[in-house]
C-alpha cells in the first residue's frame, strides 16, 4: 500500500502554548525580506502520524525558521484536528471537472513558523490519513493533487513571494507540475523547486485515466516524464521536474542509485547526477531528552542513568510483565515500528527460534500487516512474561519505551534514514541495526570490547547476523562498566536538527540558481 490504516492517525489537536491563530504575511521588499520556503506534506505532529514524515515535518521547519528564514507548511485538515476560530481564508480550488470551495486555517508556531491546514472535509474527514484496514482510498490522487492545487492557490491568492516550493514524498509529487505550469500561464518567474524522498517504497501510482481530471499536460505521460509502467507515478514527477531532490541520510542517497536498489527508479535518480543529494535527518533534542521529558517517571542523563532503572520498572508493569530482581537484571529488548516487511519483521520471523531462546525480555508496539500483528501476539501468548506486544501507535508510550528499554533493535531491510535509533541512543538503549541508509549512517560499531561505538550492525541481511548482533549486545550488556560507557557514547552524540537545517538552507540557494537558468531545469519536461 501507498498509505496506512486509520490506527497511525494523530490528531492530537495543537497546544495554546506552541500555536496560535496567524494571520497572513505582509509583502515586504525584497531587501527587507528573508527566503520565503513554503513546503507541502501529508503529515507533520502534533496534527498527523504514520511514520518519521511526521517527525521531520514537526522539527525542519522550526530549525529551518531558527536559520533566518520564512517557513509555510501546508498540509491537510484531518478528521479531529481542532483549529480554534474561523479560517482566515476560503475560496473555489478547481481541479478538471471538479471544484470544492476550501477553507484554510492558519496558526502560528513559536518558532515564527506558519502552519496551513487545508480543510475540504470531503477529502480529509476519514478514519486513516491514507487508506482504512480494506486498503487505500481510491481517490488518493485527487485528495493529494488538491492539496498542492490548494497551496498553491493560497500563495496566488496572499500574492507571497515564495522563493521556494519544498514537496515531500508522493503526496507532494505534483507540486513541481502545477508550480511550472502557473508561472508558465501567469508569465511570471518561477520559485525553486525542491523535493524530499522520506521513503523510495511508497511512489503514488495511479491509472493513467486520472491523468485529464487531473489537469495533468499529457505530453508528461512518457517514460521521460512521470508514466511508470504505464501508470502514473506522483514521485516520478517530482523526480525529473525538479530543480534538485534529496533523499534523507548520505547512505540512503547512495544506496538507491544502485542498479535494482531504486525501487525500478534508481536510473531516473542516477540521471539526475549531482543534483540529487542526501542530508541526514535530526531530532528534535528538546522533546527527546530525558533530562527534562515529562512522559518518563523520572529525569537522567549520561552522568546519572538511575533514572533508567525507574522507567525500566514502569515499562515492565505497563506491558503487564513482572517486576523483580530477575526481569530487571535480565536484558530488555525493544521495537517500535510499522509492523511491515521493511522493518524487519520477516527477519524476525526468519529468526524466531534462536531469537526467542536469547536470554532476553522483548516488548514491541506498532501496528500495519496483519501478518505480524497476529506473530507478535502468538508469541506473547506463547512466551508470556518474557514477549510483550501493543499493537497500536502511542506517541506517549514510546518515551518510555525508549526510556525504560536496554537495547533497541532495528533490523530493517533498508533505511532512508531511521529516528528510532537515535532517539533510543538519546535515552541511552543501545541499538541493533542492519548497516544499510541511515542507520549505517548514524550508529557507529561497537568494537570487540566495547571500547569503542555506539550500537551493534548487522550487514548479512539474515537471521544469523542479526540473532550474531543481538548476542553481541547482550553480552557486553553482563560487563556493566563497558555497557555504560557505549550507553554514554551515545548520549553524546549530536543529532539535532542544527547542521541539517544548514544543508537544506545551501540545497534551497542552489535550487534557485538553478531556477534561473535558461531551457529545462528540470530533468526531462515539457515546463521552463
Amino acid at each position: 500500500m501507498d498509505g496506512l490504516g486509520a490506527s497511525e492517525v494523530r490528531t492530537d489537536g495543537a497546544p495554546a502554548e506552541v500555536m496560535s491563530p496567524a494571520r497572513a504575511p505582509r509583502r515586504r521588499s525584497t531587501s527587507q525580506r528573508s527566503r520565503c520556503v513554503w513546503m507541502v506534506a501529508s503529515e507533520a505532529l502534533p496534527f498527523a502520524k504514520s511514520g518519521g514524515l511526521g517527525d521531520v515535518m514537526a522539527a525542519l521547519p522550526d530549525a529551518l525558521a531558527r536559520c533566518g528564514l520564512e517557513v509555510t507548511v501546508v498540509l491537510p485538515r484531518y478528521r479531529g484536528v481542532s483549529c480554534d476560530g474561523a479560517p482566515l481564508a476560503g475560496f473555489p480550488v478547481s481541479l478538471g471537472h471538479a471544484r470544492s470551495i476550501i477553507r484554510f486555517f492558519h496558526l502560528r508556531r513559536a518558532s515564527g513558523v506558519r502552519l496551513v491546514l487545508v480543510d475540504e472535509p470531503a477529502l480529509y474527514d476519514r478514519e486513516g490519513l491514507y487508506g482504512d484496514r480494506r486498503g487505500d482510498y481510491p481517490d488518493n490522487a485527487r485528495r493529494f493533487a488538491l492539496l498542492v492545487r490548494a497551496a498553491l492557490a493560497l500563495a496566488a491568492h496572499e500574492r507571497a513571494e515564495v522563493d521556494v516550493f519544498h514537496g515531500h514524498d508522493w503526496q507532494a509529487g505534483l507540486l513541481p507540475v502545477y508550480a511550472r505550469e502557473a508561472s508558465r500561464a501567469a508569465g511570471s518567474r518561477r520559485p525553486a523547486l525542491v523535493h524530499t524522498v522520506h521513503n523510495l517504497a511508497y511512489q503514488g501510482l495511479f491509472g493513467p485515466e486520472w491523468i485529464g481530471a487531473l489537469e495533468i499536460p499529457p505530453e508528461l505521460y512518457t517514460v521521460d516524464g512521470l508514466e511508470y509502467w504505464h501508470r502514473i507515478s506522483f514521485l516520478k514527477a517530482a523526480l525529473t521536474l525538479s530543480d534538485v531532490v534529496n533523499t534523507v541520510s548520505p547512505g540512503y542517497a547512495k544506496d538507491v542509485v544502485r542498479p535494482g536498489r531504486g525501487f525500478g527508479l534508481d536510473g531516473v535518480l542516477a540521471a539526475r547526477g549531482d543534483r540529487f543529494v542526501g542530508i541526514l535527518n535530526g531530532i528534535d533534542v528538546e522533546i527527546w531528552n530525558p533530562a527534562a521529558d515529562p512522559l518518563i517517571p523520572a529525569p537522567y542523563d549520561a552522568r546519572t542513568l538511575g533514572g533508567k532503572t525507574v522507567a525500566k520498572r514502569a515499562l515492565l508493569s505497563t506491558f503487564g510483565v513482572p517486576v523483580n530482581e530477575t526481569t530487571l537484571a535480565r536484558p530488555l529488548v525493544a521495537m517500535i515500528s510499522r509492523m511491515v516487511e521493511q522493518k524487519g519483521h520477516g527477519l524476525i520471523r526468519a529468526s524466531a527460534p534462536d531469537l526467542f531462546a536469547l536470554d532476553a525480555s522483548v516488548i514491541v508496539v506498532g501496528d500495519g500487516d496483519p501478518l505480524y500483528e497476529q506473530m507478535w501476539r502468538a508469541v506473547a501468548a506463547a512466551l508470556p512474561g518474557r514477549v510483550a506486544v501493543r499493537v497500536g501507535f502511542d506517541e506517549t508510550l514510546s518515551h518510555l519505551v525508549y526510556a525504560g528499554a536496554d537495547i533497541f533493535m532495528m533490523p530493517s531491510r533498508f533505511e532512508p534514514c531511521g529516528l528510532s535509533q537515535m532517539y533510543s541512543m538519546r535515552y541511552g538503549t543501545v541499538p541493533v541495526v542492519h548497516a544499510t541508509g541511515g542507520l549505517d549512517d548514524t550508529v557507529v560499531a561497537v568494537d570487540a570490547r566495547g571500547g569503542q561505538g555506539t550500537g551493534f550492525k548487522f550487514t548479512r541481511y539474515e537471521p544469523a547476523a542479526f540473532v550474531s548482533a543481538l548476542r553481541e549486545a547482550l553480552a557486553l550488556y553482563r560487563h556493566p562498566d563497558r555497557w555504560r560507557a557505549v550507553q554514554r557514547r551515545g548520549m553524546a552524540r549530536d543529532f539535532s536538527w542544527a547542521a541539517a537545517a544548514g544543508e537544506y538552507r545551501q540545497l534551497y540557494e542552489r535550487a534557485m540558481r538553478l531556477s534561473r537558468l535558461p531551457g529545462r531545469s528540470g530533468n526531462p519536461g515539457v515546463f521552463g
